[in-house]
């Protein structure tokens, strides 16, 4: 079963009260979303796109990715959220069961920002030999393209993303449980099959720079597309070829990866710098 929104487990319910806590999940997550992306299009004008960490301190990095991977994850992760407020057991109060939902996107954010630590140490490292020599750069960024690619084709894929598509059965064994941490849980959970779908692809931003507006928007769309969309599988494999194209492409063409070029984007705002995804 796959859900869809508007449609099956995430179609809002008539009750009056769940209607309006409802409303209240949708709202939040919605100015949530759009606050995140203003703060992120903020730092990429400021910030451009350089190479590897941007000379950021891992403190310093965090605070800029956690407001990235909300603008980009929050518009596919609303529907979940939803689904898992209808998914708790019904006695809770409405301001209950939205502390609850706040519990539950805490988790996925700690998910996302553990996985912020694996993305600083592949940007420091790429930082480091592109420093030492320069002509890896265009490997390095073939190799993230080509990554991304053939990711998205693997049996881990398929299971992350069916689950993101369809969590339903996860949550209804979680969602009559009580208790302190168990929203946070599942938002844990959940967190992680949405890093094991979305991974690799953020592997591309180390090629085309962590802050490269076009990109992001550009991914943001695509996860969102294959988590909510009927032809979402569909939609994987064909990001998958493109991938692989552009991988073969990078090796000739360094304006596909900008954010391994010393000197070709330093101080460019990030919006100018358009790779074909």
């Amino acid at each position: 079963m796959e859900a869809v929104p508007g449609t099956g487990p995430f179609r809002p319910q008539s009750s009056g009260g769940q209607t309006l806590v409802l409303g209240w999940t949708w709202a939040a997550l919605l100015v949530a979303a759009t606050l995140a992306w203003v703060l992120t299009v903020g730092q990429s004008w400021r910030m451009g796109v350089e190479l590897g960490t941007m000379g950021l301190a891992l403190p310093v990095f965090l605070v800029m990715w956690v407001p990235m991977m909300a603008a980009m994850m929050f518009p596919a992760l609303a529907p979940v959220v939803i689904l898992w407020g209808r998914s708790i057991n019904r006695v809770e109060t409405g301001t209950r069961r939205v502390v609850r939902q706040g519990s539950f996107v805490v988790g996925y954010i700690v998910v996302w920002t553990v996985y912020g630590l694996v993305a600083f140490g592949l940007l420091l490292g790429a930082e480091r030999l592109v420093g030492q020599s320069p002509g890896a750069a265009r490997w390095i960024g073939a190799g993230a393209y080509l990554a991304a690619g053939l990711y998205q084709l693997t049996p881990l894929k398929r299971v992350c993303l069916r689950h993101c598509r369809s969590p339903l059965g996860q949550f209804l064994r979680f969602g009559s449980l009580r208790g302190p941490g168990v929203d946070f849980r599942v938002g844990l959970l959940h967190g992680g099959y949405c890093v094991g779908c979305c991974w690799a692809l953020m592997l591309i931003l180390v090629g085309v720079g962590v802050m490269n507006l076009v990109a992001m928007v550009a991914l943001t769309v695509l996860i969102f597309l294959e988590k909510v969309w009927r032809h979402g599988n569909a939609l994987a494999w064909a990001a998958s070829a493109v991938f692989v194209v552009l991988a073969i492409l990078a090796l000739f063409h360094p304006g596909l990866i900008p954010g391994l070029i010393p000197g070709l984007s330093a101080r460019v705002p990030a919006a100018d710098m358009t790779p074909a995804m």
